[in-house]
């Protein structure tokens, strides 16, 4: 797609309003560089480390040069080369990042339509419930571990890792200092993290991250033994749920893959474009 078919393009306000947010929400935890036509985002502290993507508001031309030079920086301060952006509104990245030598991965863009109701959260079901968990919720810690088993893992079919394997996954959240950073985002109304929990351990985790009316579903997993159970149905719709009764009209994600989107469409969520992540080749 070129820029000029991005001005006709449906989504345009959209997708412009996401570029906001995505520059927006990693100051909260990184300062920014702009190395040219584009912003790397560095981590202050420990944590999971940002990414560089598109300038906000650069209208100009991207070369592979501009991309090398951000990939030195990050070489220097030794964190990921790693770039994201959405495809539609930068398409001069992709062929940049690639003649760079690096590897593009493709994800669905998704968003709930604001006109579309929320649909009622399912509290409970059976002897598991979902809700919102809050900084002394005692299955927190359970909940942020959740993911790492999910993602090692990833796909949707059912496997062997469950909750026998959460105890050492909670152990290295709480080593890391990721569970006490999760806390201090709470607090501060900068994250919000629903868990599905069956006889005291979370089987299905994510969060929300909201900021000005904007808010992106992230990082939602089950872990593998407990899928095909609608555990992370029940856990967005949650999510959704808490996103719109904080004033977010614009909830976001982005799919691992097509056969997960599909899940996420039956909440209503529609593709409006494609997130791209580029990292080197293992």
């Amino acid at each position: 797609m070129t820029s000029a078919d991005f001005e006709d393009h449906p989504e345009r306000a959209l997708l412009d309003r996401l570029e906001e947010y995505y520059d927006a929400v990693p100051r909260h935890g990184a300062r920014a560089e702009d190395v040219g036509p584009l912003t790397l985002f560095v981590r202050e502290g420990r944590g999971w480390p940002f990414y560089a993507r598109p300038r906000r508001g650069w209208s100009g031309p991207l070369e592979a040069a501009d991309v090398q030079k951000v990939r030195a920086r990050q070489r220097e301060l030794g964190i990921p080369e790693s770039f994201e952006w959405v495809a539609e509104t930068t398409p001069a990245l992709r062929p940049a990042v690639e003649e760079s030598g690096l590897v593009v991965h493709e994800h669905p863009l998704m968003a709930l339509d604001p006109h579309t109701p929320a649909k009622p959260s399912e509290a409970s079901s059976g002897t598991t419930s979902v809700r919102i968990m809050g900084v002394d919720d005692p299955m927190l810690t359970s909940a942020l571990a959740v993911p790492h088993l999910a993602f090692a893992d990833p796909g949707t079919a059912v496997g062997l890792v469950g909750t026998p394997q959460l105890a050492d996954a909670i152990a290295a959240c709480v080593a890391d200092g990721s569970v006490e950073r999760v806390v201090a985002r709470i607090r501060a109304g900068l994250t919000v993290v629903a868990a599905a929990v069956e006889d005291g351990a979370a089987l299905s985790s994510g969060q929300h991250q909201p900021l000005a009316g904007v808010s992106e579903i992230v990082g939602v997993g089950t872990l593998p033994s407990a899928r095909r159970c609608g555990l992370a149905l029940a856990v967005t719709r949650e999510l959704v749920t808490d996103a719109r009764s904080r004033g977010a009209d614009t909830v976001f994600l982005s799919a691992g893959d097509d056969d997960v989107a599909r899940i996420y469409a039956r909440l209503g969520f529609r593709r409006i474009g494609t997130a791209l992540i580029a990292e080197p080749a293992e």
